[in-house]
C-alpha cells in the first residue's frame, strides 16, 4: 500500500505564483509562512507539505485530514457572531513543532509515525455543502497550520463566500506580507496563537517572534477581525515580566483586541512530569496583568465556571455584563442589534449579527453526514 507521504504526493498543485519565487540552480523561495523556505530541488520546506518538484513549488490540494462542526467560542472567537457553528477543516503538517500540540496526529503527521489521521478525498464544493447541511455560519481552517495550505484554503473560501458563509482562520500567526496580502479578499476572521514574548521560546517550537509579531500588526491593520490566544504554561510562558510585555504589546496596537488566556493541560510530548496544569489562580493573576496595561475584553479559558466573571463580555463602560458564557455555552445575550451595549449605547467592537440566532450546539461534534468525503487509503511509512 501506498505511504502517507506518497499519497500527499499527489494530493497537490503548482503554488500560486504569489507565494514563491524563482531562484537559480532550480531552487524556489516560499512566502507561505514566516520561515522563507530557499527550497532545492526534491525538497521540502520546514512544514514538510510545500515542495519543489523540478524548480516548481507543488502545495497541498484536493483533501481534509479531518472536519468537525464546533461552536465558534471554541475556535475561539468571542466577538465574532456569538452561538454561531463554525465548520472546521484541515490538512496536514505544521511550520512550527510544539512539544504540547493538541492537534499533533494532523499538525505533526510527517514528522511523527504515531500520528495517525487518515487524509479524505475532498473538494472546496463538497466541503461547504456539508457545512451548510449542518447549518454552519462559519466555515473555518484550522487543526494544522492553515498558512501552509493557503492556496486550497482559498479555494475552499471562495466556494464558502458565494454560499454566503463567513470565514476564519485558526493559526500560529507566522506569515508573510505575501501570504496575508494573499488571504485578505477572502478571510473575515483571524485568530493567532501568540505562544510566548520570549524569542527563546519561540526558537524551542521551531520559529521566531519577529514574523509572528508582524503578522498581528498588519493582520489588524488589514481590517480583519483579529483575536489572540495564549495558553498559559506553568514554566515556559508566564512569567509575569513576560506577561507584560505580551499584554503592553497588544494594547500597543489596540487595547480593542480581545485577548484569550487559557489553561495548559498535559497533551503530546509534555504531559505532567513535564509541567503542571494551569489554575485558575494562574489564569486570574494573567487577566491581571493584562488590565493593568489597558486591554479592555480578557477572557480567561478552558477552566468554565472558576474563573469569576472572565468569561464573560461585559461594557468597558458601564460594566454592563453582555454575554455571559459558561465554557462554550451563551447563557444570555444583551447587545443591541448594531453591537452596542443595551444600557450605555457603548459600541463593543466585534462582527455581530443583527439579533442572537440561539445556539446549534455548545460543545463540538463530528458532522452527521459527509459530503462526497472518502478516505485515501494509506499505510504508515516515511
Amino acid at each position: 500500500m501506498p505511504t502517507l507521504r506518497t499519497i500527499l504526493d499527489e494530493q497537490v498543485r503548482e503554488a500560486d505564483p504569489r507565494l514563491y519565487e524563482k531562484l537559480e540552480n532550480n531552487r524556489v523561495r516560499c512566502f507561505a509562512c514566516g520561515h522563507c523556505c530557499p527550497i532545492p530541488e526534491g525538497q521540502s520546506g520546514v512544514c514538510k507539505v510545500r515542495y519543489n518538484r523540478g524548480g516548481t513549488l507543488f502545495v497541498p490540494w484536493g483533501y481534509t485530514a479531518g472536519t468537525q462542526c464546533d461552536p465558534v467560542e471554541k475556535k475561539p472567537f468571542f466577538h465574532a457572531h456569538p452561538g454561531a457553528l463554525a465548520y472546521s477543516f484541515g490538512m496536514m503538517g505544521c511550520d512550527l513543532h510544539c512539544s504540547y500540540c493538541q492537534n499533533w496526529v494532523t499538525s505533526q503527521a510527517l514528522r511523527d509515525p504515531n500520528a495517525v489521521s487518515p487524509p479524505q478525498q475532498a473538494s472546496p464544493q463538497a466541503l461547504v455543502q456539508d457545512a451548510l447541511a449542518q447549518g454552519a455560519k462559519i466555515l473555518v481552517s484550522t487543526y494544522n497550520e492553515p498558512l501552509i495550505t493557503s492556496e486550497w484554503a482559498v479555494a475552499v473560501f471562495k466556494e464558502a463566500k458565494a454560499a454566503g458563509l463567513i470565514t476564519g482562520f485558526v493559526s500560529n500567526g507566522n506569515g508573510t506580507p505575501q501570504v496575508l496580502e494573499y488571504l485578505r479578499p477572502h478571510l473575515d476572521l483571524y485568530k493567532v496563537d501568540l505562544k510566548s514574548f520570549d524569542d527563546r521560546h519561540y526558537h524551542e517550537l521551531g520559529g521566531r517572534i519577529g514574523p509572528i509579531l508582524e503578522s498581528i500588526r498588519r493582520i489588524h491593520q488589514m481590517g480583519l477581525w483579529l483575536e489572540i490566544v495564549t495558553l498559559l504554561i506553568p514554566g515556559f510562558n508566564d512569567d509575569p515580566g513576560e506577561l507584560r510585555r505580551l499584554t503592553e504589546f497588544l494594547a500597543g496596537i489596540s487595547p480593542d483586541i480581545p485577548w484569550h488566556v487559557t489553561a495548559f493541560h498535559g497533551d503530546y510530548k509534555m504531559q505532567n512530569d513535564v509541567a503542571r496544569d494551569t489554575t485558575a489562580d494562574d489564569l486570574l493573576r494573567a487577566v491581571e496583568i493584562g488590565r493593568a496595561f489597558g486591554l479592555r475584553y480578557i477572557y480567561a479559558g478552558n477552566l468554565p465556571g472558576r474563573v469569576e466573571e472572565w468569561e464573560d463580555t461585559r461594557c468597558p463602560h458601564c460594566h454592563e455584563t453582555l454575554i455571559e458564557r459558561h465554557g462554550y455555552l451563551i447563557k444570555n445575550y444583551r447587545l443591541t442589534p448594531d453591537g452596542r451595549c443595551h444600557k450605555c449605547s457603548t459600541a463593543i467592537p466585534g462582527r455581530w449579527s443583527p439579533h442572537f440566532e440561539g445556539q446549534i450546539a455548545s460543545h463540538p461534534f463530528l458532522p452527521r453526514k459527509r459530503a462526497h468525503l472518502f478516505t485515501i487509503r494509506e499505510s504508515r511509512g516515511f
